[in-house]
């Protein structure tokens, strides 16, 4: 076998040392995602929801196999991929061919912030008539996972009862209808990845400010941090109004996998 899953994520965590995604902390914690290595943990890929990133020696004869590797039952159309360096993105793109894209992404400090709690609370009252927030309970983690837009709010969990255990949300209801949330898409030892989703009708209403702001005060409460990547620079103007440091972009190769 080229490639092994990874029951002791102590066997490679010197590979993403100093990688300061909290998608990979939440798997080398045990939190949530799965790793993948060659036999001598010379290489390696974790896998955290919609992500994968590669470390190690991307010069080993295992590095096409593990920059191709899709874990059984992803169930997604696409992949972003993440490399620790330049020699494993080309290991990747080469291994992808055209079904890989170069995009961006935009990172924010993990440990550095201004946030404001004031002016959070004042962002969740700005909402449109109709419209209120609520915590995420058994009815809302329900009605999230079963609609196509607001699913990543709650999926990366085991099951309903995972979710509740472990993770944090808040949601936007317009008339008893589910509109936007805020939600931990990962969770680790001092934190959560924050995972912001709206329904395309209702989007620039202040919806995605709300809850995220709904949520971060929640975080704070909790003496939890609030860990902020953006995919596009609407996503990136949100998170500093919303009290983030920008941490800077960083190459992403979009994998299709299902066209």
């Amino acid at each position: 076998m080229l490639i092994t899953r990874v029951a002791e994520p102590a066997q490679i965590a010197h590979l993403f040392a100093g990688w300061p995604d909290t998608l990979i902390r939440s798997m080398l914690e045990g939190c949530t995602g799965e790793a993948y290595a060659n036999v001598g943990y010379t290489a390696a890929q974790i896998v955290n929801g919609d992500f994968a990133f590669l470390a190690g020696d991307a010069s080993c004869a295992e590095a096409a196999a593990l920059a191709a590797h899709i874990p059984d039952g992803f169930g997604r159309n696409a992949l972003l991929l993440s490399a620790r360096d330049a020699d494993w993105l080309a290991v990747a793109e080469a291994a992808w061919g055209n079904r890989a894209m170069l995009g961006e992404r935009y990172a924010f400090c993990k440990d550095v912030h201004h946030f404001d709690p004031s002016k959070l609370r004042a962002f969740t009252e700005m909402l449109p008539p109709g419209v209120r927030l609520a915590p995420v309970n058994s009815a809302l983690y329900r009605r999230a996972l079963d609609a196509e837009w607001s699913r990543d709010l709650v999926n990366q969990f085991r099951d309903e009862a995972d979710f509740l255990a472990r993770g944090l949300g808040v949601m936007a209801l317009e008339d008893a209808e589910l509109v936007a949330g805020a939600a931990s898409y990962a969770v680790f030892s001092a934190g959560i990845e924050v995972e912001i989703d709206t329904r395309p009708d209702r989007r620039r209403r202040g919806l995605a400010r709300a809850c995220g702001a709904a949520l971060i005060l929640t975080c704070l409460q909790r003496g939890l941090f609030p860990a902020w990547d953006a995919a596009n620079l609407a996503s990136a103007a949100l998170a500093e109004q919303l009290g983030y440091v920008p941490a800077g972009s960083y190459p992403i190769l979009v994998i299709t996998l299902h066209p």
